[in-house]
Order: structure tokens, then sequence, then C-alpha cells
């Protein structure tokens, strides 16, 4: 792709939409931006865009700003069916993301992980395991630096591992991975995608311009997961929890088995991984398979996995105040994922949930809420469709996070478990999930501090 001179228009100005914009400049192309939020929302990224001479529209988007452009790079915020983007492909038009943007452009492997839950800690884990292995690999995409900004990194004999969400995937063009991973596919974001279906559609397209040689990765205890088979010309490995495969990677006796065409071999015990959860289970197993895939040697995928520390804000433990565990999971930002969090503990839980409601059905959590949760705390835009819902368990409307927690903390008892886990978005009340998670991390703090001030 030939920038030099090219009128380009980036659409939203988050991390990725700010790197691609410096980016593209720095390639010769002539670049606006523009977002829909305020010159004042937008005064941290500004000054770097001015500094290098690129146009900046706040406010609103305009109709010209959109109609003289050679290119659109549209960042994942951004719903690809907004007017002003049907209007400019209707055109003739080419509007891509910043994924596809930077897979034009980077050298060496690209492998990309995407599904409903547990795409984080895989990739991070997939990324640990190739490190581990002896390859150079990169880190990012969705799970926070852009890839767009590995382009100047990266060699012919890099890896590039890549978060991939329903988002980025939703305007890719040429992108294709050399092993694309789908981990489970469950209802999500469906305020955005409104259908399942076109929500699963948007995650298949991760297979969409892959060969017979590649690799796609499935989860073969998950249904939908499994039809994506069917969608792929890729070569296709499966991992599963719960039965032998015919290749890739399961569970045996205790053990974490792999196969494929000419081997098959023991890579550790299953009692070796150190996170929580059964759905931990899993997304080892896919790390395994990719790991195993690149060609790692089974001795240091199981190096890397015993020595992975759990990703910030998916089933974090926080600290223990007077016998009562917290854990911070504010990255289930969907009911799968506050069920996965729930399945992790056996009983006893006090459960706070609440933010910004994304078309999701709670009552699927009934179940697990009468069987293992003391107390549901409510939070955010979403309280009263969640109260609505759910049944068969007391409830306390708290409103705030931190006046959940200290409702929480003046009723449980030694033993218990205070889990955030909250199936919305954090946008109502706070800036992301990480916003949030840190948040509960220091409010928790400062209620072990009281109790320690409390007993001297």
């Amino acid at each position: 792709m030939n920038l030099k001179d090219k009128r380009v228009l980036v659409v939203g100005l988050g991390k990725s939409g700010v790197a691609s914009a410096l980016f593209l400049k720095s390639r010769g192309a002539r670049v606006t931006v523009s977002d829909a939020k305020s010159t004042e929302d937008l005064s941290d990224q500004i000054p770097s865009l001015l500094d290098q001479g690129i146009a900046v529209e706040t406010g609103g988007h305009g109709e010209r700003t959109f109609r003289e452009q050679d290119l659109i790079v549209v960042s994942p915020g951004v719903p690809v069916d907004a007017p002003l983007l049907v209007q400019a492909r209707a055109l003739g038009g080419l509007v891509i993301g910043e994924i596809e943007l930077a897979a034009r452009f980077l050298r060496g492997r690209i492998v990309a992980i995407t599904g409903s839950n547990g795409k984080t800690t895989t990739t991070s884990l997939t990324g640990e395991i190739l490190t581990a292995g002896g390859f150079s690999a990169l880190v990012g995409g969705n799970i926070g630096t852009p890839a767009i900004s590995f382009v100047e990194r990266a060699t012919p004999d890099s890896v590039i591992v890549l978060e991939v969400s329903s988002f980025q995937l939703e305007t890719i063009d040429t992108f294709c991975p050399k092993v694309a991973v789908v981990l489970n596919v469950t209802p999500d974001h469906l305020d955005r995608h409104r259908t399942v279906e076109a929500y699963v559609d948007a995650k298949a397209r991760i297979f969409e311009n892959q060969s017979g040689e590649d690799f796609a990765v499935l989860n073969a205890d998950d249904p939908a997961c499994a039809a994506m088979a069917a969608r792929t010309r890729a070569k296709v490995f499966w991992f599963s929890r719960q039965k032998v495969v015919q290749q890739g990677a399961w569970v045996r006796g205790g053990n974490i088995v792999f196969r494929d065409a000419k081997q098959q071999y023991e890579v550790m015990l299953a009692s070796e991984i150190p996170l929580k959860g059964a759905h931990n289970v899993e997304n080892v197993l896919a790390a395994v398979c990719v790991g195993s895939l690149m060609g790692c040697a089974p001795e240091k995928i199981r190096q890397a996995v015993r020595d992975f520390m759990a990703v910030e804000h998916r089933l974090e433990y926080v600290a223990t105040v007077r016998g009562v565990d917290y854990y911070n999971d504010s990255k289930a930002t969907n009911v799968d994922a506050t069920i996965k969090a729930l399945e992790s503990f056996p009983s006893n839980i006090h459960l706070i949930l609440g933010g910004k409601d994304k078309g999701s059905d709670y009552s699927v959590l009934n179940a697990l809420l009468r069987e293992r949760v003391k107390c549901v705390y409510t939070i955010g835009a979403a309280a009263g469709k969640i109260e609505s819902q759910i049944r068969r368990v007391e409830v306390v409307h708290a409103e705030t996070l931190e006046n959940a927690l200290r409702r929480a903390n003046a009723v449980a008892e030694p033993g218990d478990v205070v889990l955030l886990a909250p199936a919305c978005a954090s946008f109502d009340q706070f800036r992301s999930y990480e916003h949030r998670g840190q948040v509960f991390k220091e409010i928790v703090r400062g209620l072990a501090g009281e109790g320690e001030g409390a007993g001297r």
C-alpha cells in the first residue's frame, strides 16, 4: 500500500486511532483525524497529532471530511454501519480498520486470537510460550498495544500475537493470520451486532483469507465454535477438556496431550496450571496448540505455563480482609464470563453485577446464583434490568462500586468471597474495564487498611 501523498481519514481517536494517524503520517500520507468527542475530552491526544501536521476534527464528523479521502481507517469503537461510512463505501472509498492497516505492512507471521471470553489470557500466555520456545514474539492488538505499533519493530522472523475483537474483524480485507484461534462464542455485544448470527459472522471473518497452508484452532466443546470448522480452508486443530480430538490438544488422565499427523506427546499435568477455573484449562489448551504448531518444545511450553501469572482484572486475587477473599474480574464484561467466574468458586460468593448493558440475558445466571451466591450487589445503568431478571437470591441495590463493596464488607463472613464479575461494560461509570478494576482494588485495599486500624 503506497501512502505517499494519499488523503487518509482516521475515524476515532482511541489508542489505535492515534497510533494509526502517526504511522500514516510517517509514511507520507496527508492525514485528518475525526472524533465525535469534544476538543476538551481529547486534550491528551491532540497535541501530538498537531505537532506532526495532522488535521484534527472534533465534536462530530463532517460529511465533506469523509468524501474527500483516498482511504478511511476506522477505530473499533465506531460502528461499521455508521451512515457516513456506508456513504463512503458507496462512493467507492476503501474503509478498513487498524488491524487491516497493520497487516499490510507487518513482516513475520501473525497469530490471531478471538473469542467471547479468554482472549487476553490466551494471547498473553501464547506470547510467553513462543518467547520461551525461542521465538521473537510481539504481543498486542486488542490487548493493549496497537498492531500498527509493531510495524517498525517486526522482522521476517517475528511472530506477532494479536488479540482481535469482533469489532476489529468487521473491518478487515486482506488480513490473514498463519494461526487463527477462536476460543468460544457466546452472545456478546448484541447492542452493536444486533443478532447472535451477525456476531458469529464477525468472529468467523478471522478465517476469511486463510489457505490450506494455515492453521485454525477451535474449541471442540463449544458448538458454535466447532461449527466454524466448515468456514475455513485452513488445517483445523482442536482443543478439548471433555474428549479426545483427532489432532490438537486435550486432557487425558490428568495430562495435557498434543497430537498432530506425525506425533503425539504429553505436555504437562493439568494440575500444574496456575490459573483458577476450568475455563483457564481451555485457554491453556488453545495456547498449547499454538505453541506446538509453531514448533515449541513441550518442556518449554510446560515451563511457560507453570510460570504464567494471571492477567490483571481477570479473576485477580486482590486481598483477604478479615478472612474474606476479594477477587477482581472486571474483565468479565458479558454474562458468559460471569458464569465462568462463578464456576471458579464453590459457594459463599458476594457478587457485584452491573454497568452498561450490552443486550444481555441475565436470567441464565439464576441456577449458579442459587447454588453459589449469598448476595448480589447491583451497580450502574443495568441494575434495574438485572434485578428484574434474577430470582431467588438476595439482592442489594448498591448503585456504586464503593457502596457495593462497603455493603459486602459489612456482612461477609470468614471464608466468603467478594467477587467483581459485572457481566456488563464499564462505560456508564468508568473509562474502561481497567479503570473499574483499579477502582475496585483501591477500595479493597482501603477496606484492608481500615481493618488493620480497627485491630490496633
